[in-house]
């Protein structure tokens, strides 16, 4: 019987194959030298998988017949099935809608705008902070998703897509920083130079404010881009939009911030869903400007989307003018994001999968 061990898995002709897609170069290098082959195959399979984006090892035609029948045997490189896909008359943006092996539905979005195209990866099956103006959190978690299935995201609608991605943002269904490796590793990928060659800060993670989370990252030095969704500037408000508040405070939360910015020398963005008479008064954005006026960092203003899961409602474009202009002498920059796919429920906030396990 043909196996081999790697990270305590065996791998032989007689078990379900491993999904490859989750292993990042220096993975590739020891899975090769378990195999018996030469580790610097490596990068070649790696080109092949991420630059290329083939779906078959039989196409991987630099490297021996031997090894791409033994990789055949022992690895798949796919993990997702496009089940629908809608795009926006709007603007065309495009909601893919995939299906897990599990059963299990998740969301990605495709975004142009010019040259650049972003696509919003999700990293969970729902979500656990069940914020009350997005309608993922009304899923609740059913699991997190592995570093493949959150790759996979990026291979199969570059394939489907004309224009190839070149910005990430983990904003999709889920919590980044609640399944951080997975998050991480899948951000590595999209980064690495043999492979999807993302530029770091063309990759941007959100969380909604796990300082443990913040810290690790902060420690570990990566580059890409942080992001946190601010949504409130007291307890009143952050309790209701973000539970997890009450487990990881404000005050706190902006502690962990400063010390990011400060240890990594890059600043960082703050999402502000702005929701109409809860948290877009005169009042909020002269808190705003007071509470970041020493955080080296961006604000981006989101008018909220309307959705039919959620009971909050849009800001009116007065109201929406008003707070800019309160905002508008800020020592930090202020951008207006308005979201992208609103007419099929793509927009920031809008995602929702029926739980559906078959």
């Amino acid at each position: 019987m043909n196996s081999f061990s790697f990270h305590n898995i065996v791998i032989n002709s007689d078990m379900k194959k491993q999904q490859i897609l989750g292993y990042t170069i220096d993975d590739l290098k020891q899975v090769l030298k378990d195999l018996g082959e030469k580790p610097f195959r490596a990068e070649q399979i790696y080109t092949w998988i991420y630059k290329n984006n083939v779906h078959s090892f039989s196409d991987m035609q630099n490297i021996s017949k031997h090894l791409r029948n033994l990789l055949n045997d022992n690895f798949t490189i796919s993990c997702l099935k496009e089940e629908k896909k809608d795009q926006s008359k709007i603007d065309k943006t495009v909601k893919y809608l995939f299906k897990l092996d599990d059963g299990n539905l998740i969301e990605s979005v495709y975004m142009r705008d010019g040259n650049r195209v972003t696509l919003c990866v999700s990293t969970m099956v729902g979500c656990p902070v069940k914020c009350p103006y997005c309608a993922t959190g009304l899923m609740g978690l059913q699991r997190k998703l592995t570093t493949a299935e959150i790759v996979n995201q990026l291979l199969i609608i570059n394939n489907s897509e004309s224009k190839p991605i070149t910005n990430i943002v983990f904003m999709g269904m889920g919590e980044p920083f609640l399944n951080y490796a997975n998050s991480i590793k899948a951000a590595q990928i999209f980064n690495a130079p043999s492979g999807c060659e993302i530029s770091a800060r063309k990759i941007t993670i959100s969380t909604c404010g796990i300082i443990p989370a913040i810290i690790k990252y902060t420690d570990e030095g990566w580059k890409f881009k942080l992001a946190i969704s601010l949504n409130g500037v007291n307890k009143f408000q952050r309790d209701i939009l973000i539970p997890y508040n009450k487990k990881y405070p404000l005050e706190k939360l902006l502690d962990a911030v400063k010390y990011y910015t400060k240890k990594s020398g890059q600043r960082v963005t703050f999402e502000y869903i702005l929701i109409n008479d809860f948290n877009d008064s005169i009042d909020d954005a002269k808190e705003i400007r007071k509470m970041l006026r020493s955080i080296p960092c961006k604000l981006n203003i989101i008018p909220f989307n309307e959705n039919s899961h959620v009971p909050f409602k849009a800001p009116s474009e007065k109201n929406l003018n008003r707070f800019l202009k309160i905002l508008y002498k800020a020592p930090f920059a202020i951008t207006v994001r308005r979201s992208k796919g609103p007419d099929i429920a793509a927009a920031c906030g809008q995602l929702f999968s029926e739980y559906n396990k078959k």
